[in-house]
């Protein structure tokens, strides 16, 4: 069995979807489904089971649980980058992982886990997996980036798979139930429906409207990345997980504006809550990836959206 926590979340389902293709069915799908929309993510899925991720996390450490799992891909979390309760953030995201990384160490089980490129901060220091580019600036960032510390030295301790990725900006199909936490594709696609205009923020930290870069990387190679870690269970650590480019928001907003043919750019003031807290620029780092023997190239914003687009609008 395969378990896929926050699986009826946008990169879960993915997951699962990219599973089934190649045959699996024996899965158990974890999530909490408060938010029953996130239903439409996984009607289409084929799954061996599914359990509330409170009971879930009750049964980690039992007896025999659920002898016979082989990889659990760990992609639940409290996802908000504005959730500054710090209590519920780190018991979502930093307790349950460390007691799921232990019930996998403990029975030689692959553990694959989200982190994330919010350990880099305002990127100042770079964007290497490196302790010296480190530094969260808000409370989910701040969990993440703890959880990689303390897999840290149990890499060098155990020979058990573990492997966390770091994702950057992951935008493509399953993400409508994030509301406002939505990618800025599938924003500006709904906007130039509606409106014909795609509304980018003006400039911030020394750079022109809509010039801020961010690495954008589809959610189909997020996921092949995973599978391949999957069927790699030699490789272990840390990782980057984009494109390695930098591109802007006027690049996204191009490209969604090519789709559809039509469409103009308005951009509007830059959100006085979000100065200082706000990452200007991201690039990844992925020598890693490609040290460890992942050589596949990844999509362009260009190619990207437009693949997302073809999905999004059909």
């Amino acid at each position: 069995m395969i378990v896929v926590t926050g699986g009826a979340g946008f990169i879960g389902s993915n997951l699962i979807r990219a599973l089934n293709l190649r045959g699996e069915r024996n899965i158990l799908l974890v999530d909490h489904l408060a938010n029953g929309r996130k239903m439409h993510n996984i009607a289409d899925l084929d799954i061996a089971d599914y359990m509330d991720k409170e009971e879930f996390i009750e049964k980690i450490g039992a007896a025999h649980f659920f002898d016979g799992v082989r990889a659990v891909f760990h992609q639940g979390a409290c996802s908000s980058t504005t959730e500054w309760d710090g209590r519920y953030v780190m018991m979502n995201n930093y307790d349950y992982s460390k007691r799921l990384l232990h019930w996998c160490i403990d029975r030689n089980v692959a553990y694959m886990y989200a982190s994330s490129a919010s350990v880099y901060g305002n990127g100042e220091n770079g964007f290497r997996v490196d302790r010296s580019c480190e530094h969260p600036i808000n409370m989910y960032a701040y969990s993440k980036f703890q959880f990689d510390q303390y897999v840290r030295p149990l890499l060098a301790k155990t020979r058990s798979p573990i492997v966390g990725f770091r994702y950057f900006n992951v935008y493509g199909p399953r993400e409508q139930h994030k509301g406002m936490m939505s990618s800025t594709a599938f924003h500006f696609n709904r906007q130039v429906i509606e409106q014909k205009v795609a509304k980018l923020f003006e400039g911030c930290d020394g750079m022109a409207n809509g010039e801020q870069k961010r690495d954008f990387v589809h959610v189909d190679d997020v996921v092949d990345v995973n599978l391949w870690f999957l069927d790699h269970p030699e490789q272990r650590g840390i990782y980057n997980v984009g494109t390695g480019r930098a591109e802007t928001f006027n690049d996204v907003a191009r490209a969604v504006i090519d789709w559809h043919k039509e469409g103009r750019i308005e951009y509007i003031p830059f959100p006085e809550h979000l100065k200082g807290a706000y990452q200007s620029y991201t690039q990844a780092d992925i020598s890693g990836l490609r040290e460890a023997g992942y050589k596949k190239e990844l999509l362009t914003v260009k190619q990207g959206v437009t693949k997302y687009l073809d999905w999004l609008n059909a």
